[in-house]
Formats: structure tokens, C-alpha cells, sequence
């Protein structure tokens, strides 16, 4: 099943400043989240933020609150962004097929959003790259779990080239920068 842009949205699952400290791998993780959301911003895909129980949790890390500031935010204290009547509304308001997931932490918040979405009819893409927990055989098993309920697994560079789908694409010259 190919992912096309224009059936996309991306949700973005509480990379939070007071969690993020404590996540495995997370200077690779920033890296990576970094180039995913501006190469979906270069093709135009629209953005929902949730951030979960932010006075406990605090904002989006700084490096990515300045790439999203201008798209929906959703506050939310349910583990999965579906919990959250207004945030789930948002994602299917915007009538599209698949959710590209990226976020922490990985065992907790995405794996209960990518299952609601695949109850509400949804395809979660799970971006393998984005995504971590503070244990890393936590975010393996997660993985692993997705995987067998029916969630797509990719990583960043590889859904950004097959979104651009063509060397000639307007953007191609952007996404390959983005990526080296």
C-alpha cells in the first residue's frame, strides 16, 4: 500500500520537555524528528501537536516547538491522542487515510494512539526513527506489537523520498538536503 501526500497527516505524540531528558538515544532522536517535520512541511502535510498533561510535562522541546507552533495543539491526559475528543476530531477532520506517528514514548503514547487509530478506521504509519521510550527494548517490543496489529513501519528518509515520489518533484532537491 503506497502512501501518497495527499492522503497524509502527521501526529506528533508528546516530545515534551521534562520526558525528553530521559529518553534513550535522544540527541539521535531530535535529529530525526527535526528533518521529519520539515520535510512533511515541505509537502504541505498538516500537523496536529499533543502534548500530554503539560503542567506536570512542560512544552514541546524547543527545537520542534519553533517548527510547529503555527499547527493545532491538543493538551491531553489520556495516553493516547484518540482519548482526547477534540484531537481525535482534528485528525479526522482532515479526511485523511493515513497518520504518520512520530514521538515518545514510544511503549505508552503511540503505541495507544496507532491501536485507537486502527479502531477508528485509520492506517497509522509509524515512523521507527522518531520514535523512542527511555528503554530501548520497551520501544523494540512496542515496535514489534504495531507491526503485528497492522500499523506501517518506515523511517523518516524512506517515507520522505516515496512522498516525493519522483526526482522531478518540485521538492526532491529540499528533501535530499534534508537527508544527507
Amino acid at each position: 500500500m503506497k502512501i501518497r501526500v495527499e492522503d497524509c497527516v502527521f501526529v506528533q505524540v508528546d516530545v515534551q520537555e521534562r520526558l525528553f531528558p530521559f529518553i534513550s538515544n535522544k540527541e539521535e532522536l531530535e535529529k530525526n524528528l527535526i528533518t521529519l517535520v520539515k520535510g512533511l512541511k515541505l509537502h504541505e502535510v498538516p500537523f496536529i501537536i499533543n502534548e500530554q498533561y503539560k503542567k506536570g510535562i512542560g512544552e514541546t522541546i524547543p527545537s520542534l516547538r519553533e517548527l510547529v507552533d503555527d499547527y493545532p495543539h491538543f493538551e491531553k491526559t489520556t495516553f493516547s491522542c484518540c482519548g482526547n475528543a477534540d484531537g481525535l476530531a482534528a485528525i479526522k477532520a482532515t479526511g485523511k487515510k493515513f497518520v504518520i506517528l512520530a514521538g515518545i514514548e514510544t511503549h505508552v503514547c503511540v503505541l495507544q494512539t496507532a491501536l485507537d487509530l486502527l479502531e477508528e478506521g485509520l492506517q497509522p504509519v509509524l515512523v521507527t526513527d522518531c520514535v523512542n521510550s527511555r528503554k530501548a527494548s520497551d520501544k523494540d517490543m512496542a515496535i514489534q506489537r504495531l507491526i503485528q496489529a497492522g500499523v506501517i513501519p518506515t523511517t523518516y528518509e524512506s517515507l520522505l523520498f516515496e512522498l516525493t515520489v519522483n526526482a522531478k518533484h518540485p521538492q526532491f532537491k529540499e528533501v535530499s538536503k534534508l537527508v544527507k
